[in-house]
């Protein structure tokens, strides 16, 4: 890491910071608390990739790594969603990008609007229980959409979702993150179900990485 890399992160988070107090005049004190929470999280996401003891970046891809691209923050594409839980579903064995096939089934959809289009997402619990604490209500949520290969990552991108104690739900894709495949040939990601490619295009969220 050298000192033009250290310049650029900075200039990076000044800007985030001046688009921060744009925000809180305009829209007021809740709009900068979100705003400020997205911004800390594509701060701890550069951190953790930029770090050789948390990255999963390539040698020669952390050698020259100087931060994620990401869409402008624009909370248009943070939305409450109606959930509605589909108890009834079958368990099935999701594709991957290798012969790996683990195993989901459906929880439930979200349905919500952006631009006034109404759009539906469906949310899927690995039926085998996860090891670390803490995911004892994680929800996998992997999409694709129009920006899918034309600024954001082909294979799609993940939002990480809780199971709600209500029938409602924040959804914000100014968190959307890129699969491990992304960014590393070496890892076997699961690929979005054709039912949650949505027909619209999300910017916001992380860009696509160069040729991986």
């Amino acid at each position: 890491m050298n000192i033009f890399t250290e310049i650029y992160r900075g200039m990076k988070q000044a800007v985030c910071i001046v688009f921060l107090i744009l925000a809180s005049v305009i829209y007021g004190q809740n709009t900068e608390e979100v705003v400020l929470d997205i911004t800390e999280y594509q701060m701890s996401e550069n951190k953790k990739f930029g770090d050789p003891e948390t990255t999963i970046l390539e040698t020669e891809d952390l050698e020259k790594f100087e931060g994620l691209e990401f869409y402008p923050i624009n909370l248009k594409y943070r939305v409450t969603a109606k959930f509605i839980r589909t108890p009834d579903e079958k368990p099935f064995l999701m594709p991957t990008t290798t012969s790996r096939l683990p195993e989901y089934v459906k929880y439930g959809e979200m349905h919500f609007t952006i631009d006034g289009v109404s759009l539906e997402l469906s949310l899927f619990q690995n039926t085998t229980p996860y090891e670390e604490p803490g995911y004892e209500d994680y929800l996998f949520l992997p999409f694709t959409d129009l920006t899918s290969g034309d600024g954001s990552y082909g294979g799609g991108r993940f939002l990480d979702t809780r199971i709600p104690e209500g029938d409602t739900m924040i959804l914000d894709f100014n968190k959307a993150y890129n699969p491990y495949c992304a960014y590393n040939k070496n890892y076997s990601c699961p690929i979005p179900p054709k039912e949650n490619d949505l027909l619209v295009r999300i910017e916001a969220g992380v860009k696509d990485f160069g040729e991986h």
